[in-house]
């Protein structure tokens, strides 16, 4: 159950994961550690918690059917995870709405980021672009190979767009002296709306087919 704003206990500013574990369960499970930083998640409306299983749902039927075709491979498609972010240490992690990440050799292993392959957040109209551009950044630094985005529309219980981010391999040419402000970055690799009458179509990272009424029943 999601606690007010008015309700979240005084927290310092930067905090360690084993400081976190301590705190309630309800008020530990909207918050990130940026860096040790102390990042409150706001959640979303009815509609979010419905469209992220939605779309975990269609992505898992899309993976199972690619590992029937290709054994070698073994995923896992799962809701409001905790992605470490480091190689070590669990003081920077993010919690994307829906992700698919390598099978582990053992149950109740953490989840790195060099484990994950897609992170996938449901924005609700009262996500703001600047909050979901500065996770979208770490997700990018943190080398997940693909991002999603799926935005709910504004007057309807529906999903307006769909987003599919690929992780760039190499830096674009820029003018001398500029740099860019992060070391990686997602680039646009798929666009979808309601009007596409094939739904959503993409063949990496491994063929993606979902039609819209598996997501709108």
């Amino acid at each position: 159950m999601a606690v007010p704003d008015a309700d979240r206990p005084d927290l310092p500013e930067f905090m360690t994961w084993e400081e976190l574990e301590e705190l309630p369960e309800e008020i530990a499970a909207q918050i990130e550690l940026w860096d040790g930083r102390v990042v409150w998640v706001r959640r979303g409306p009815g509609e979010h918690q419905r469209f992220t299983v939605r779309m975990r749902n269609a992505v898992e039927r899309c993976a199972r059917k690619s590992m029937a075709d290709n054994p070698e491979t073994s995923w896992q498609v799962d809701v409001e995870t905790n992605v470490f972010l480091g190689a070590t240490g669990k003081s920077d992690f993010l919690t994307p709405d829906f992700l698919v990440y390598r099978c582990l050799e053992s149950p109740f292993q953490d989840i790195r980021a060099a484990d994950t392959l897609v992170v996938g957040e449901v924005l609700s109209p009262s996500n703001s672009q600047s909050d979901m551009e500065a996770k979208k950044g770490r997700y990018a630094s943190a080398g997940i190979p693909w991002y999603w985005e799926v935005t709910i529309a504004r007057t309807e219980s529906a999903i307006a767009i769909v987003r599919a981010y690929a992780l760039e391999t190499g830096h674009g040419r820029l003018p001398d002296g500029v740099r860019p402000l992060r070391p990686a970055n997602y680039l646009l690799a798929g666009e979808w709306t309601s009007a596409d009458e094939e739904g959503i179509r993409i063949g990496f990272p491994f063929p993606i087919e979902i039609p819209w009424s598996e997501l709108a029943y």
